[in-house]
């Protein structure tokens, strides 16, 4: 990586933010392998599942707003110290709840402890990397969360019977600490790296003109708008069914086995990491060959569709591979994250990376949790397990489609596609 920063340095901030968001995603993923644990311990059903996975995103949604604005003025290092912090409080006070409310809590705390892990990073990538280091910085730093993902599923599963999910969630806790220490040591502020902040308002950054405090800016771009409903409905379902839902559809439509269902959730997510750690090799050069983030997932996104409809159809004969096929085909629309940031201003970067993340992890919680109403509402309705399933999975195909086309027309009106900046 080079830029601002030194290479050298650059690598080392890196793995430190690394290893934070590796911890980040382990804890949000964790949810898919311990629900078959947790439903029969605590008599959970479909949406209260749903609730306690979305519990997380909640938490992370909630934060994201005054994270943009404190990156902007106090930078990654101080803010991802100080909610790494409540991700302490909130492993421990899952591992010690008695209740559903306790579980809840818990997830909450947790889900606004981590949410610095990635807004924090590619803020300071922001400055602190050229462009197209910045692109590849975004997909290796996605490609560690879907290592701590891998870590979510057969590590886990062999954990469980040996100490008990309780004691999981000690050593979490545990290894949060760790990662504060590593960014305390590792990671420079605002203040000693090479290039100036800018967070008031008027700040000025060289050759991005005033920058005004708050928000405005960014819900009003078109760009923003425009990409809006794809992070919503294609990257909050993504993560969705990778975090929860593929576990649920491999048991109960599948017919998978606990074990069987958490080696699925692991080759998804060894899947997810080869996917992204291609995607930091190669789109270095897609961009220097003209082929931008918007190009991409115009071209890329229409497979994620293709593949859903086939999962829903084939009912009981897709498992684990055809999830893994549908989370690898949704990877184009992670190119949105590098170009939302390099789209704004620098002073700006911050918000408009938390402004976007807030509207992928609701779009997390609202999947999550809908879908689980959506099953128990259609076996309500009288229909059997598996047919519930895939009703709820055909409304969740439609929004995506309908994002998708949303994408497109305001490209088209807008006129924003870019080759080098989206």
């Amino acid at each position: 990586m080079s830029g601002v920063l030194p290479r050298r340095t650059a690598v080392i901030v890196f793995l430190a933010f690394a290893f934070a968001y590796f911890l980040s995603a382990l804890v949000r993923a964790v949810t898919a392998t311990l629900a078959p644990t947790l439903a029969q311990e605590f008599t959970l059903q479909a949406s209260d599942l749903g609730l306690l996975a979305g519990g997380y995103f909640l938490g992370f949604a909630a934060t994201q707003l005054p994270l943009g604005t404190w990156l902007d003025r106090h930078g990654p290092k101080k803010v991802a110290l100080g909610f790494l912090g409540v991700a302490v409080v909130g492993s421990l006070v899952f591992s010690v709840a008695t209740g559903f409310s306790g579980l809840l809590a818990g997830r909450v705390l947790c889900g606004a402890g981590v949410s610095a892990c990635l807004m924090a990073p590619l803020t300071g990538y922001r400055r602190w990397l050229e462009p197209t280091a910045q692109m590849r910085a975004n997909s290796w730093m996605l490609m560690t969360g879907s290592l701590g993902m891998v870590a979510s599923t057969l590590p886990v599963q062999w954990a469980l019977p040996l100490v008990g999910w309780r004691p999981l969630f000690w050593g979490l806790a545990g290894l949060i600490v760790l990662a504060m220490v590593v960014i305390a040591v590792w990671v420079p502020s605002w203040g000693s790296s090479p290039t100036k902040p800018a967070g008031a308002a008027g700040s000025q950054v060289a050759g991005d003109g005033p920058v005004p405090e708050g928000y405005a800016m960014v819900w009003r771009h078109p760009y923003f708008q425009r990409l809006a409903p794809l992070g919503f409905f294609v990257y909050g379902g993504m993560v969705a069914m990778q975090t929860l839902w593929a576990g649920p559809w491999m048991q109960r439509v599948a017919g998978y086995t606990p074990l069987e269902s958490a080696t699925g959730l692991f080759w998804i997510n060894v899947s997810m990491l080869c996917t992204f750690w291609t995607w930091g090799m190669v789109s270095p050069w897609l961009l220097r060959k003209g082929l931008g983030a918007d190009r991409l997932m115009a071209a890329g996104l229409p497979l994620c569709l293709v593949v859903l409809l086939g999962i829903i159809v084939a009912g009981p004969q897709a498992g684990g591979g055809a999830w893994a096929l549908f989370c690898v085909s949704c990877t184009f629309v992670s190119l949105s994250q590098p170009a939302v940031a390099m789209a704004f201003p620098q002073a700006l970067a911050g918000r408009a990376l938390s402004a976007y993340n807030l509207v992928i992890f609701a779009g997390v919680f609202v999947v999550q949790w809908g879908i689980g109403l959506a099953v128990d509402a259609f076996a309500a309705a009288g229909l059997s397990t598996v047919p519930s399933f895939q009703a709820a999975m055909g409304v969740y195909l439609a929004c995506n489609a309908l994002a998708y086309a949303w994408f497109l027309l305001r490209g088209q009106r807008h006129n924003v596609l870019s080759t080098s900046t989206p």
